[in-house]
């Protein structure tokens, strides 16, 4: 018998509508039962592509003799983490705060006013490794809670409060000047892996922002340091078996120093911000065709694995298929002879790595392309007919929920890449996700959350909402010139601006001031998987400062001086959680650069364009169009050169003579 979830949007909630706990979406009235009732609260947060989430749900959730004993002993709350960000954000404060760390599914007891006071993340159905058994646990919950209940509740009322107050606490200003950036580089290149790329140790995750970042310092500077750290993170990257090999796109992270096993779910977000990594990579390096491949790849990947039917993008593959992590992914030598041939087999486990002893679980192998084939008609058929036989196999499942911030990630990868390698295929994809948002999650002037199958759902849009979506309509303004992109993003802008300001300035929270209120109003400004919400703003801010009208474009720009100077001191001690606020202050010492490409569609317009395209550093603005295109302002005054195109190109607000050559425009560029 189906439970509350069963009337919820969210693929993860709906993953839960069968078991025997009787879950509640987070609700007031789920808290007026536990009052009611004087019972805590059991709040369980995770996400539909989480492997260690159904393996508490099929161990724990499922079971009726747990269920029984939560549903008697607690009031039960499921979720999901990637469509309530917000409560996410405040419950993880608080594990983190416990426990010294965090993750999903995070497992959290409050009060019934919401307030915690016992939380972690997985725990087992059988005591191990020193953690008890989630029954354990309840039982202990639940006899302090009877035996003991003042002092549980006094206990948490001390932890949300200071929880609040730490939640308000702003970083003193800081410049970020050509010194502060030089230093960021510095700290960076410390932690780098000079052998396999990218920084730390185990477990890897693909640092898209600092690599974004890195390699426009590289464009400002000549650092060739700055390129040589993504030049080596993107070639191992892409080698790896983090990268599949057959269809393209990436997983989540790498669970090895050597990006050799995967945690097999594939992001949306992961997979937009690295294609717009490995797209500016292939416009700095031209000697190598990896990044142009690999971008290529993985736009496609998104479009043919990603794209929904109403045209946004689904926000994950899962990490498990049938229960089992990584099932569809792995393969023998035996299973490659049987499919190719012994000989053309053999050949490709020695190219792929898949060997005997396996490098993942159960004897299988992960797929990494350590060398180009040195047979491409080979490997031409060898890839696409491993890749028909991977798909006949059972396939992990896709959550096709449509979030707002990550299909603004989508939008601005595609948006950029498409119009940098002549792809009007990936602009238009970008457009018809971009059409789908505003006319489905823009309710009333205000945006949601996510949208699922058409239906959008009831979570208000957060900060993050706004920027990235704003950021995407931006790239989409310069890919087509088309003015209705630009309002749309000043509208959403004008908003974040409006309703998500703090009382300092440069200051942001996470949630609009007239949102569902929490134990506190989070604002995280560190950059995590995806851009923290002010750091997007602070991007998108930057750019509208420079394609707005004049008699707006003031207001965005000192917005993003006053965001910048307000988090500069986070970007001193923890750059690596600081990339995009980092590329986004690479931006701004360049002005940001503006071309402005006016021509009337022959030969010499299209070359200027594509060479304005191929040479802009990241962060420029690039807008390409015929003389004074109504509602364009970049284009406003910009007239022909002697009947030719020409490119105009602004830094700031000091503007060069128009150039008509492209070889011109390299040289001022460059």
């Amino acid at each position: 018998m189906s439970n509350r979830l069963a009337q919820a949007t969210s693929p993860y909630l709906l993953q839960h509508a069968e078991n025997p706990i009787d879950w509640w979406q987070w609700s007031p009235e789920a808290f007026e039962q536990a009052r009611e009732r004087n019972v805590p609260v059991l709040l369980s947060v995770g996400y539909a592509a989480c492997h260690w989430c159904h393996v508490m749900a099929h161990e724990s959730f499922e079971d009726e003799d747990t269920a029984a004993q939560v549903n008697a002993e607690f009031v039960a709350i499921k979720v999901d983490r990637e469509e309530r960000p917000d409560i996410d954000a405040v419950y993880m404060a608080a594990t983190q705060a416990m426990t010294g760390a965090g993750g999903w599914p995070m497992t959290c007891f409050l009060t019934p006013d919401g307030e915690p006071f016992q939380c972690g993340t997985y725990y087992p159905s059988q005591p191990r490794q020193g953690m008890p058994s989630f029954r354990q646990l309840l039982t202990a919950v639940s006899k302090a809670w009877r035996e003991d209940g003042d002092r549980v509740r006094e206990a948490a009322g001390q932890i949300a409060e200071r929880l609040a107050d730490s939640s308000t606490a702003a970083l003193p200003p800081t410049k970020l000047d050509k010194k502060a950036l030089a230093h960021a580089v510095g700290s960076v290149a410390e932690g780098f892996d000079a052998t396999h790329g990218g920084f730390g140790g185990a477990p890897k995750f693909p640092p898209s922002m600092t690599l974004e970042f890195l390699l426009r310092h590289h464009e400002r500077t000549g650092s060739t340091r700055a390129l040589r750290m993504v030049e080596l993170t993107c070639e191992r990257m892409a080698r790896g078996g983090m990268y599949d090999q057959l269809a393209g796109g990436f997983a989540r992270y790498s669970v090895d120093e050597r990006w050799v096993v995967p945690h097999f779910e594939k992001m949306l977000y992961d997979n937009a911000l690295l294609l717009r990594v490995y797209a500016h990579l292939a416009r700095r390096t031209d000697a190598t065709e990896l990044p142009v491949r690999i971008a290529d790849e993985t736009a496609e990947f998104l479009l043919r694995d990603m794209l929904t039917p109403e045209g946004g993008f689904a926000s994950a593959l899962d990490a498990d298929t049938e229960g089992v992590e990584g099932l569809t992914y792995g393969w023998t030598p035996s299973q490659l002879r049987a499919l190719l041939g012994p000989e053309d087999g053999d050949w490709a486990a020695e190219l792929l790595q898949v060997t005997e002893d396996g490098t993942f679980e159960d004897g299988t192998s992960t797929l990494q392309l350590l060398t180009d084939p040195d047979d491409l008609e080979r490997w031409q058929w060898v890839r696409p007919t491993m890749l028909g036989c991977r798909n006949r196999r059972p396939q992990p499942a896709r959550d096709d929920k449509v979030v707002t911030a990550w299909n603004g990630l989508a939008i601005t990868a595609l948006a950029e890449a498409g119009a940098a390698f002549g792809r009007p295929d990936w602009v238009d994809a970008a457009a018809h996700a971009a059409a789908l948002i505003l006319r489905l999650h823009l309710v009333d002037g205000r945006l949601r959350r996510s949208s699922r199958a058409g239906v959008v759902g009831i979570a208000a849009g957060v900060l993050e909402d706004y920027a990235c979506l704003a950021d995407g309509l931006l790239a989409l303004h310069q890919a087509t010139a088309a003015p209705h992109w630009l309002e749309a993003a000043l509208g959403l802008l004008d908003t974040a601006l409006e309703r998500f300001a703090a009382d300092e300035p440069g200051g942001y929270f996470d949630t609009a001031d007239d949102a569902e209120a929490l134990l506190h109003r989070p604002r995280d400004l560190t950059d995590g998987a995806t851009p923290s919400g002010a750091a997007a703003l602070a991007g998108a801010l930057l750019t509208a400062s420079v394609l707005a009208p004049p008699d707006r474009a003031g207001k965005y720009g000192k917005a993003a001086e006053e965001a910048l100077a307000a988090v500069g001191a986070l970007t001193v001690r923890h750059p690596r959680f600081a990339g995009h606020w980092l590329s986004t202050a690479e931006a701004a010492l360049r002005g940001p650069l503006q071309i402005a490409v006016v021509g009337n569609d022959g030969l010499d317009e299209m070359e200027l364009r594509a060479t304005a395209r191929h040479v802009a550093p990241g962060g420029s603005v690039v807008v390409i169009g015929s003389p004074d295109t109504p509602g364009v302002p970049l284009l406003a005054g910009r007239a022909l050169v002697k009947g030719s195109a020409a490119a105009y190109i602004c830094r700031g607000f000091v503007c060069e003579y128009p150039i008509t050559t492209a070889k011109d425009l390299v040289s001022a560029v460059l």
